[in-house]
């Protein structure tokens, strides 16, 4: 089915759509999309901006703190992608083993630059989980640091190199200079089309097995442009972000929306929030980044009301729940507005966002409306069908920023895109008359008790008001009468002890009887993807070997 265009986006041309009534939105095309590789993205801007500082390095210390500007960011890319040539060929695939480094920036740039794609890959994994990884991928090379949290990542490797015949290079980030040393100045960089595939993401896992998805350049340049507009992210501004960049958080919204508006990116190593913000404070950041878990862990800590965030106009989070409390928090402790995004890794990744024109409930209680050139609809998870505006289901993505696939499996690509190009998300959301989605969970994670569908969001929702929670996951167990049974995981707040038959009682004044947690457990931390969501699968698996609290 052909998306329907239409001529003026809502709210900017004065002239609105009409009121849905299916929960369909065709996709806005009033300006052309970027015909753009990510290396030529980075050339445009050392042309148009070369003295522009586009990244710094996030150390403690302002003295130590390396800087690059754009025109240094492309020097530099060259000389990475002449490196990367010394050793692979366009086309092949290059994996990237390692937390937030400079280097991991100009290694994405650089081969972006060479017509290599990147594979990310989280610096967490342990053996098994980097096998499959590195042999699923086919990658012919890693990038690594040696170390990360204790973790003897060469050792690591080691282990399992016999298992990746195709694996020929192997370099560390500590040898980077003789790394970049083995490139020729007079080695041509290949020309790179917009639509070959520029990294291949590996999904964070919250539900099981990683999947490969592959983005092609066209697809990541304009989906950091057009989120960066639609979240009014100050050109040339200063944004702060730890999010991970073997995510598309990192390497894609905070990396390429950072450059999408000639902005300077400064990228901590990891999330800590008083490093967090000392950063924000002593670079005078205006933009902030960061998941729900990342933001309430500064809005906690004792440095917080000892910084002047002064600066602050935006706070983008997402990739989480987040709920509409924090976002008042934010909004009231911070001069910033909130905006929050609906990603998912296979849609390169924004695919709905809140701006700084929503009134205050959308911005708290919504996820915004598509990005312009995305067309989104929920449908009905058993036949496919549009529901009508104000129905759950499941949420489809069609357009420029789809995935080409997964990475060598057909099956699974099939099973997430349709034969008419929709992007199943497995997320269960809603869409208003006007555009608006709101996210209820996740299709897996909905809860089924004696028949009724219970939504985890809603609930959770709930519980994240009460003071004595710091953050709360609900989940969906067994139960022999009712099919399953609803369970809460709760951490505490800081100087608080929750009292079970409390929130008890809490829920019941709030919620219908059948939605209240039967299960309970305080919990000191909730597990967590690099990414920072919650790995709920493992949360029902704990229930099985853990005493928890029964109402």
């Amino acid at each position: 089915m052909t998306p329907t265009p239409y001529a003026h986006p809502v709210g900017e041309a004065g002239e609105p759509r009409p009121p849905l009534t299916r929960s369909w939105w065709p996709a806005e095309v009033t300006s052309p999309l970027a015909d753009l590789t990510v290396g030529a993205a980075l050339r445009a801007a050392a042309q148009d901006s070369p003295g522009s500082v586009a990244l710094v390095e996030g150390v403690p210390d302002a003295a130590r703190r390396r800087r690059w500007t754009f025109a240094q960011l492309l020097e530099q890319a060259e000389a990475v992608a002449r490196g990367l040539l010394a050793r692979f060929g366009p086309g092949e695939r290059v994996a990237v083993w390692a937390d937030n480094l400079p280097e991991w920036v100009l290694l994405e740039y650089g081969a972006a630059l060479a017509g290599i794609t990147i594979v990310t890959v989280n610096p967490a994994l342990r053996a098994e989980e980097l096998r499959h990884v590195l042999r699923q991928s086919r990658a012919a090379g890693v990038f690594l640091v040696p170390g990360y949290r204790g973790s003897d990542l060469a050792g690591i490797l080691a282990k399992v190199r016999p298992d990746l015949p195709g694996l020929r290079e192997v370099v560390s980030f500590a040898d980077w200079d003789r790394f970049l040393s083995a490139g020729r100045p007079d080695t041509p960089l290949p020309r790179v089309a917009p639509g070959s595939a520029a990294q291949v993401q590996y999904t964070s896992g919250t539900t099981g097995t990683p999947k490969g998805a592959v983005l092609h350049h066209r697809g990541i340049v304009n989906n950091a442009r057009l989120y960066a507009e639609r979240c009014r992210l100050t050109p040339g501004g200063v944004q702060v972000s730890p999010m991970p960049l073997f995510h598309t958080a990192g390497c894609v919204v905070s990396v390429l929306g950072a450059l999408a508006v000639r902005g300077t990116l400064v990228l901590p190593s990891a999330f800590d929030p008083a490093l967090m913000l000392h950063l924000v404070e002593s670079e005078r950041a205006d933009t902030l980044i960061g998941v729900p878990t990342m933001l309430i862990g500064m809005l906690d800590h004792p440095e917080f009301t000892r910084t002047d965030v002064s600066g602050l106009t935006r706070v983008i989070s997402g990739g989480a729940v987040v709920p509409p409390e924090l976002v008042r928090r934010i909004e009231t402790r911070t001069p910033a507005v909130v905006s929050v995004l609906f990603a998912q890794t296979e849609a390169s990744p924004v695919i709905t966002a809140t701006s700084s024109e929503d009134g205050g409930q959308d911005r708290m209680e919504t996820l915004g409306r598509p990005l312009p050139h995305t067309e989104v609809r929920i449908v009905d998870p058993s036949d496919g069908t549009t529901l009508p505006v104000g129905t759950v289901g499941e949420l489809c993505t069609r357009g420029y920023h789809v995935m080409t696939g997964y990475f060598d499996d057909a099956v699974a690509t099939m099973s997430a895109i349709d034969a008419d190009g929709w992007l199943h998300t497995g997320d269960l959301a809603s869409m208003d008359e006007r555009g608006y989605c709101r996210i209820e969970g996740r299709l897996k994670e909905m809860i089924i008790r004696g028949g009724e569908n219970i939504y985890p969001r809603e609930i959770e929702n709930v519980i994240f008001q009460h003071p004595d929670v710091a953050d709360v996951a609900v989940v969906g167990v067994p139960d022999d009468t009712w099919g399953e049974q609803v369970a809460a995981f709760v951490r505490p707040a800081p100087g608080r002890t929750p009292d079970v038959a409390g929130l008890r009682e809490y829920c019941l004044a709030r919620l219908a009887r059948h939605k209240v947690p039967k299960q309970w457990s305080v919990v000191e931390a909730l597990p967590l993807t690099a990414s920072g969501k919650v790995q709920k699968f493992r949360l029902r698996e704990r229930l099985t070997g853990e005493r928890t609290h029964r109402s």
